[in-house]
């Protein structure tokens, strides 16, 4: 198992900003790109952010507030790129049409969500099965599935998370997630909830599986790189950058092929996701 320590900065829904000196802004101006969207793909643009900066000179000003509200932003040309954790959805291709804005779809990355537990759970493995009815409702006490006479305690991410939209089609296949779960705005808030409470389970990005909790195999499928870039592991999928092609600025452009170039996918890996 590869574990790696994300040291995550949660504010007001979630909201990320790595600016380098400069005050956060809606749109792009002078030598700087702004980026939203993703919580799942904010540690790779922040690693590619920063490696950029010092080598280009160029800023770049990120942001995660999850992949709807990047889409979004892009639509209302609030950003110069989107990050998400999914494909963008027709009415969003619609939109962007609209607007008269040219969308590019650009694969960055491949990831896996994992569900996770505090440590001290002694599960180990879930079917895809299990848990849906965890997470529907059906499942409610850890004994139930070998652990301790305890409540499940389910976290889940808001309805505006990538992340949430892929569990909802995979794992829940469209059925509505118990009534009672906490809703989480982040990747990083649910590994923090998690770490602090035994009866919980939670999901999130490969990038943010840490010591201070557990990833659960599913189906009896581990979660390695290798198991995620070839789509065994059973909550597998692909990280986007979604770009406006008329408007796309040549310091836009320029990050972009950095983080696909040979030494922004080594930071791909560095970060805890599958590069290309």
């Amino acid at each position: 198992m590869f574990y790696r320590t994300i040291k995550i900065v949660i504010a007001a829904f979630a909201a990320v900003a790595l600016a380098f000196g400069l005050n956060a802004c809606t749109k792009n101006k002078g030598n700087r790109v702004v980026v939203k969207g993703s919580t799942t793909v904010l540690p790779i643009t922040q690693k590619a952010a920063e490696a950029f900066h010092k080598s280009a000179g160029i800023s770049v000003f990120v942001e995660g507030s999850g992949s709807g509200n990047g889409i979004k932003a892009l639509i209302d040309e609030g950003c110069d790129i989107a990050n998400s954790s999914r494909e963008m959805k027709p009415e969003e291709k619609a939109a962007a049409a609209g607007k008269g804005i040219q969308v590019k779809e650009i694969l960055v990355a491949y990831d896996m969500i994992v569900p996770i537990v505090h440590p001290s759970n002694p599960v180990k493995n879930l079917t895809m099965d299990q848990t849906k009815a965890i997470y529907d409702g059906s499942i409610k006490n850890w004994k139930e599935l070998g652990g301790k006479d305890d409540k499940i305690v389910v976290i889940s991410r808001d309805t505006s998370s990538g992340t949430y939209e892929i569990w909802h089609e995979k794992v829940m296949k469209k059925a509505d997630v118990r009534g009672d779960a906490l809703l989480q705005a982040s990747n990083g808030a649910i590994v923090t909830t998690v770490a602090g409470n035994p009866k919980t389970i939670g999901y999130v990005g490969y990038g943010y599986i840490n010591t201070t909790i557990k990833a659960i195999t599913v189906n009896g499928v581990a979660v390695t790189i290798d198991n995620g870039k070839s789509g065994k592991f059973p909550i597998s999928r692909r990280l986007y950058m979604y770009i406006n092609e008329k408007k796309l600025s040549d310091q836009s452009k320029k990050f972009i092929d950095y983080l696909l170039s040979k030494e922004g996918q080594g930071l791909v890996k560095d970060a805890g996701y599958i590069p290309l």
